[in-house]
C-alpha cells in the first residue's frame, strides 16, 4: 500500500484580487475519509473548496495539489471535473428550466459517467417522485439532495460539499446527513464544509479549523468534539 495520502495540498496561497483569502493551507487525506472543514464565516472555508476545484476565483498564487498522484495545481476546472473532483456549491446551481431528471442527464452529457439515473433513484427516492418537476421549483432540501445526486452523476473520486444543511429544516438536515453517511460508506473521499459542526464532526473521521484563511487545528473529529475551549473559541458552540 502507497505511504502517499489520496489527497494533498500543501502550503495554498490564493487571492480575492487583493485579498489575501487562503494563507498557506495544507490537507491530507486518505482514501475514503471524511474531512470536516470547519471555521467561524469569513475564515477562508468556500475559498479553499474552490480553490482546490480549481475555479477561476480566488486565484492561486502559489502551493501545490495532488489528487490521486495526479497535479491538480495545473489542471483548469474542467481538467480537475474529469478527473473525478466534484464540488457541490452553497447555492447549489440547479440549472432552470431543466426538470429533475434533465437536470441529471445533463451531468452525464460528457464522459466520464458515475452513477446511473436508476442507481440515483434507488438511493434518491424523492428525487424518483419528482422526476418530471421543475428542479428550481424543489423544496431547498430537494434541492441539496438533487445537487448531490448530480455529482454522483458523474464518476467523481473526490467530494467537496459546501454548506449541505445551510437553510434546511432539522428534520430534512437528517435526510442529507444520512446522504452523506451513505456517501462515506461508498468509500468516496469527501471534503465537508458545515456550520452544523457539531453534525459534521458526527460524520466526519478528521478535523480541520480555518480562522482568518490559516489553519488552526488539524485532528480527529473527537478531538474537536471533546475540546469544549477550541469549540468556544473558533467555532462558537
Amino acid at each position: 500500500m502507497s505511504s502517499k495520502p489520496f489527497f494533498l495540498a500543501r502550503d495554498l496561497h490564493a487571492y480575492y484580487g487583493e485579498s489575501y483569502i487562503v494563507q498557506g493551507v495544507s490537507l491530507e487525506i486518505n482514501e475514503g475519509e471524511i474531512l470536516a472543514l470547519l471555521g467561524r464565516n469569513g475564515a477562508g472555508k468556500t475559498s479553499t473548496l474552490r480553490t482546490i476545484a480549481r475555479l477561476d476565483s480566488p486565484e492561486l498564487k502559489s502551493g501545490e495539489i495532488w489528487l490521486d498522484g495526479q497535479p491538480l495545481h495545473e489542471m483548469e476546472a474542467w481538467q480537475a471535473a474529469r478527473l473525478g473532483v466534484a464540488l457541490v456549491p452553497e447555492d447549489r446551481r440547479i440549472i432552470g428550466g431543466l426538470s429533475v431528471e434533465d437536470n441529471l442527464k445533463l451531468a452525464q452529457i460528457s464522459e466520464p459517467k458515475g452513477w446511473s439515473i436508476a442507481k440515483i433513484y434507488e438511493h434518491f427516492p424523492r428525487l424518483a417522485e419528482r422526476r418530471d418537476q421543475e428542479g428550481i421549483t424543489l423544496s431547498g432540501g430537494e434541492q441539496q439532495m438533487l445537487a448531490v445526486a448530480r455529482a454522483l452523476a458523474r464518476d467523481i473520486k473526490f467530494l467537496l460539499l459546501d454548506e449541505p444543511y445551510e437553510g434546511l429544516a432539522p428534520v430534512i438536515v437528517q435526510e442529507i446527513e444520512k446522504i452523506v453517511a451513505n456517501i462515506k460508506e461508498l468509500g468516496i473521499t469527501t471534503i465537508l464544509v458545515e456550520q452544523n459542526a457539531v453534525a459534521a464532526l458526527h460524520l466526519a473521521d478528521r478535523a480541520v479549523i480555518l480562522d482568518m484563511g490559516q489553519i488552526v487545528f488539524d485532528g480527529s473529529a473527537r478531538e474537536v468534539l471533546d475540546d469544549e475551549d477550541l469549540r468556544q473559541k473558533y467555532l462558537a458552540i
